[in-house]
């Protein structure tokens, strides 16, 4: 078998490559795209291997590795979520990812995922909501008015329909960052000055905070008949936003119940509480909304087929752009069982380097 050229050779899509892909495509256009894989993978949910992110919590926040496999590609992200982090100008969600090839192991891709995750959080929110929310849905409000918030307004825009905004966040900036920067989009943008009063008219009520501690964002008596709740601030054990009672009249649907339930809203409840999971829905084998008077609740805290299902679309996106980088990360031996001889010339053509650099007479 011929040698494969470049087998140490892995692309790796930067900060600056992903925000040039994102604005090449379109941001509105993009999540349409990366939903509709989403969605499809849903749809397949029974190929993927499936395990609870490893999670290692300390007082401070938490990182996470979230793996996932459907037997011919191989992907995991490593994310953080530290809400103290802006408090010195960081981010308080972090994270990259890496698509590998089963039966070689050999990585296929390296990426940026802090942007990707936002994108493909509001894409999964977008796909839930498209078989959740009451028909006709075009008023959302959303509480947190953070990092996610944008992504979240363009993505419901563009798959249920969304024009009105009512946006709230304990730190008016915020808001007024967010109503800023979706200005021009297409959007009726209200600026509340609380939970309740942007939750007043709101067909899906989008709750993005990012305390790590237990909270109430939504009281019981905030949510009318017929609601959408999505339910997607940073999740964690000991973290929630909506008060039990809301859950308990609430149809409640989730990504993967043995993660959901340690991290999600329904940690508040039963460890056999009843849920239905997303996948059920998309491929029609359960019920997601049946009257206009029901309460449903998307009770998100991602899993890692979505990044699974991001790194495959970004990969297949990235032909022909020239938008990564070719990043020299395997080892790559003339003989593969010679990795000792490797390093030996190397070091040969490190000294005939350093010797050519010598000028004449020295």
């Amino acid at each position: 078998m011929p040698a494969l050229p470049n087998l140490n050779i892995v692309p790796f899509i930067s900060v600056e490559n992903m925000m040039d892909l994102v604005l090449n495509v379109g941001v509105e256009n993009f999540l349409t795209e990366l939903s509709a894989y989403i969605e499809a993978d849903f749809r397949r949910w029974e190929s993927f291997d499936k395990v609870p992110r490893i999670a290692s919590h300390s007082q401070e926040g938490v990182i996470e590795l979230m793996p996932t496999s459907d037997g011919t590609l191989y992907g995991f992200k490593y994310v953080n979520g530290h809400p103290k982090n802006t408090r010195t100008g960081r981010q308080t969600v972090t994270a990259f990812g890496v698509l590998s090839d089963v039966d070689s192991g050999y990585p296929l891709l390296i990426s940026e995922m802090t942007i990707l995750t936002a994108l493909r959080t509001a894409a999964t929110s977008a796909v839930a909501a498209k078989y959740l929310a009451p028909e006709g849905a075009d008023c959302m409000a959303i509480i947190g008015n953070g990092a996610q918030s944008e992504f979240q307004a363009i993505a419901f825009k563009a798959l249920v329909g969304i024009r009105t905004l009512r946006l709230y966040d304990i730190d008016p900036n915020a808001t007024e960052r967010c109503a800023k920067n979706l200005s021009g989009m297409g959007f009726e943008i209200i600026r509340c000055h609380s939970s309740q009063e942007a939750v007043e008219g709101a067909h899906v009520i989008t709750t993005a905070t990012a305390d790590k501690q237990n909270a109430t964002i939504l009281t019981d008596n905030m949510v009318g008949p017929g609601v959408h709740i999505n339910a997607v601030g940073g999740d964690c054990p000991g973290k929630t936003e909506l008060h039990k009672d809301i859950l308990l009249r609430s149809d409640i649907f989730v990504e993967y119940p043995p993660q959901t339930r340690v991290e999600g809203e329904i940690q508040q409840l039963p460890a056999d509480y009843p849920v239905t999971e997303l996948w059920q829905v998309i491929s029609g084998l359960a019920t997601g909304r049946t009257s206009s008077a029901q309460v449903t609740l998307f009770d998100s805290v991602g899993f890692a087929t979505e990044d699974f299902s991001a790194l495959r679309y970004i990969r297949d996106k990235l032909a022909g752009t020239g938008l990564y980088e070719n990043l020299d990360l395997l080892a790559d031996p003339d003989e593969p069982r010679d990795l000792f001889g490797m390093l030996l010339r190397r070091e040969v053509s490190r000294k005939a380097s350093m010797q050519n650099s010598i000028p004449n007479g020295g």
